[in-house]
């Protein structure tokens, strides 16, 4: 094999492993996208309801 194939196979190496961590966070930032929208979508809803419960039950007594 000569010095050429072995960059060659190197720089592929390379390029293979930045494409996966592209892709990794790529999905990360879609996921975090569609939480964001989905928290400012259910805010107005979320707004309007009741509290179940107050910050004094939901205290833990030992």
């Amino acid at each position: 094999m000569t010095g050429i194939e072995a960059d060659v196979r190197e720089i592929k190496e390379s390029i293979r492993e930045l494409t996966e961590k592209i892709d990794l966070l790529l999905d990360e930032r879609e996921s975090m996208a569609m939480m964001k929208l989905s928290e400012q979508s259910l805010s107005a809803f979320l707004s309007d309801e009741p509290d179940l419960y107050t910050i004094r039950d939901a205290r833990i007594v030992y």
